[in-house]
């Protein structure tokens, strides 16, 4: 069982020695997951277990424990490895679409330029007994060649806006966001966003609930976890049903106040190795909206300007190879370019429509992430307006919160020794326990 990457960063946050409430809070994990994924880690990594006079156990771990997974696991090690490997790749991945783009447009160019020369020549060619140096007017002046060594600089970070701030030094720098990403990732990134900025949000809820019901020393009430769920609805919110995933994740347990109000304790929550402080948590649970780009204004409009670019050269490309005569007297590189001009075109197309229709997608996403953010947002507006009314069930509460905060004197069993060493131990504690009790008596 390859140990689970969430529990191994807990345990290195929490110090190294923690109990199954230690992690699950902090992980946001299921009570019983945390506690095979411990002692999974405990038994590959070399881990230790401490138990308490009350019987709790606390997990003790080396500080090179992933050194010693990463000798023992090949797939570890093989996961590292392809996690390197696959940031190259991606990194190549992304690119490669603004170097297919610059492909295409200097493709098409010299393909346009090629056919017009071409028929010029011929023109020329057909009226040579009419005389005169004045029939070459035209020519290579119909056609307007770019410089393609001006495009060069796109493949460096930032090269972008050094040239466009150096070209317009006299306008104000304020304002103007410089761009995380080179242009060929930005590129990619104008085609297809940057990936989901919620995708942790599971993680993150259950974290923060972890976090409240700690703030809290084990003990709340519904409404305060409220504004982190999204199960609420006007059928379940009086019977507070919606709070039974949270009972579920972290073994609570409901006790009713003699006012006949519900409150709900977790154990497993109250035991720890290390003294709690609170945590800020976030009063709701906030989305994060979608953004269209990581990629700068100016990366954005010369994406477009350069996707509009192929567009059009594809379709004054197609009007040429509509004639198959033509396309026959060339050959060579004109025909090579009419077998794939299909997939040019489709290309130029979906350069333009790809990202039109994402935007209206991320429209769409970010006003359902408002109405949801707004809905948790109530929930922290109900819980201040109802708080007197939820005082008693808050008084009762703080009846069942504690912290039960285990030290190493509370230690009587441990695997780092020996059995009987431990009793040896343990029998000179209680000797010297004895001995002090008589000495302060006396």
């Amino acid at each position: 069982m390859t140990p689970k990457p969430e529990i191994m960063t807990s345990v290195e946050k929490l110090g190294y020695r923690v109990t199954v409430g230690d992690v699950a809070a902090q992980a946001g994990l299921k009570l019983n997951l945390a506690q095979q994924g411990l002692l999974a880690l405990a038994s590959d990594a070399g881990g230790h277990l401490q138990v308490a006079e009350s019987g709790e156990i606390v997990y003790l771990f080396p500080q090179n424990f992933r050194t010693i997974l990463r000798n023992k696991y090949w797939k570890l090690r093989l996961q590292e490895t392809w996690e390197k490997v696959w940031k190259v790749l991606f990194y190549l991945i992304r690119v490669s679409f603004g170097v297919i783009l610059i492909a295409s447009i200097i493709l098409m160019m010299i393909t346009i330029a090629i056919i017009i020369i071409g028929i010029n020549s011929s023109r020329n060619g057909d009226s040579d007994s009419q005389g005169g140096n004045d029939r070459n007017s035209g020519g290579l002046n119909f056609f307007f060649f770019p410089n393609f060594s001006d495009l060069f600089w796109i493949f460096y970070p930032n090269r972008y806006d050094n040239r466009y701030e150096y070209q317009s030094q006299e306008i104000p720098k304020k304002g103007k966001a410089k761009s995380e990403i080179n242009f060929l990732e930005g590129i990619f990134s104008f085609l297809f966003g940057d990936g989901n900025p919620n995708y942790d949000l599971e993680e993150r809820r259950w974290q923060e609930i972890g976090s409240v019901i700690r703030n809290n020393k084990g003990a709340i009430v519904a409404e305060q976890v409220a504004p982190y769920l999204d199960n609420i609805t006007q059928y379940n919110q009086e019977n507070e049903d919606y709070i039974l995933p949270v009972l579920i994740r972290f073994n609570g347990s409901p006790e009713v106040s003699p006012a006949g109000g519900i409150i709900y304790y977790f154990p497993e929550l109250q035991v720890t190795v290390q003294k709690q402080t609170k945590k800020s948590v976030a009063s709701y649970l906030e989305e994060k909206f979608y953004r269209f780009s990581r990629a700068n204004s100016g990366q954005i409009m010369l994406s477009i300007g350069l996707g509009a670019l192929n567009f059009i050269l594809a379709l004054v490309l197609g009007s040429f190879l509509k004639d198959p005569a033509l396309v026959a007297q060339f050959g060579g590189l004109v025909a090579f370019v009419n077998s794939i001009y299909w997939i040019l075109l489709a290309y130029a197309t979906a350069f333009l429509s790809v990202p039109l229709m994402r935007y209206f997608w991320i429209q769409w996403q970010n006003s359902k992430i408002e109405s949801r953010n707004i809905k948790r947002q109530q929930q922290v507006e109900n819980l201040q307006q109802i708080e007197k009314s939820l005082q008693e069930k808050l008084d009762y509460a703080h009846q069942f919160a504690a912290e039960k905060f285990i030290t190493q004197s509370d230690i009587t069993y441990t695997t780092e020794k020996d059995v009987l060493e431990q009793e040896i131990e343990r029998s000179e504690q209680i000797d010297k326990e004895w001995q002090r009790r008589l000495m302060d008596n006396e």
